[in-house]
């Protein structure tokens, strides 16, 4: 494959690093906006998974065409947690749920409060990730990753970022925060999206 540059449309320095070790390993540099000190942050108000995402990516791609960075390949991604007891919630809006500037700690507080009466064995719930990748000539990649859990009781770990600490992993015995960066990544919705994204960039 080309050595193209890669451009990840966020600001998330967790989000980031994940993806990062995800395309060292197969030999690509991907940089977040952060990493290029660009300030800029796309619009997610598509309804849907794959039109944030696909929203986040041309967006990004458009206010880079001026810039050192117009012939990279920009990569976003949107996901969500998605809990069946909850009829679905929080979906789309997991980042914004009580508010965007709200500290997950509170977030995770008031989730388990809205489940306090729902018992082991009906607390399942999945995360959701939709990855887009756009070239500079419009052309346009999609995948998908998800990854099955249950919600917990408390708050585990600290080796995630979201609602990682709520999200029990069956496989592993642990909650998405409490698993290495190698096991997340090899299990995780968004581990899955990415590598699924990668395989088809190494196709072209």
């Amino acid at each position: 494959m080309e050595k193209r540059r890669f451009v990840l449309a966020t600001n998330n320095r967790g989000k980031a690093r994940e993806i990062g070790l995800l395309f060292q390993a197969r030999g690509l540099e991907i940089s977040s906006l952060a990493d290029l000190n660009l300030s800029f942050v796309p619009d997610e108000t598509g309804g849907t998974f794959i039109a944030n995402a696909t929203q986040k990516a041309t967006e990004t791609a458009n206010f880079l065409k001026n810039s050192l960075y117009a012939d990279c390949a920009v990569i976003a991604d949107d996901s969500g947690l998605i809990i069946d007891a909850l009829d679905g919630v929080l979906g789309v809006d997991s980042a914004l749920f009580m508010g965007a500037e709200s500290p997950y700690q509170a977030r995770m507080k008031r989730l388990i409060e809205m489940m306090e009466n729902v018992p082991t064995g009906k607390r399942s719930a999945r995360f959701v990730c939709v990855t887009v990748c756009v070239f500079p000539d419009g052309e346009m990649l999609t995948t998908s990753g998800e990854m099955h859990g249950e919600i917990t009781f408390e708050t585990r770990g600290d080796n995630g970022f979201g609602y990682d600490p709520i999200f029990y992993v069956p496989e592993f015995g642990k909650t998405s925060a409490e698993l290495t960066s190698d096991e997340k990544n090899r299990v995780s919705h968004r581990g899955k999206a990415i590598k699924a994204m990668l395989d088809k960039l190494d196709a072209l």
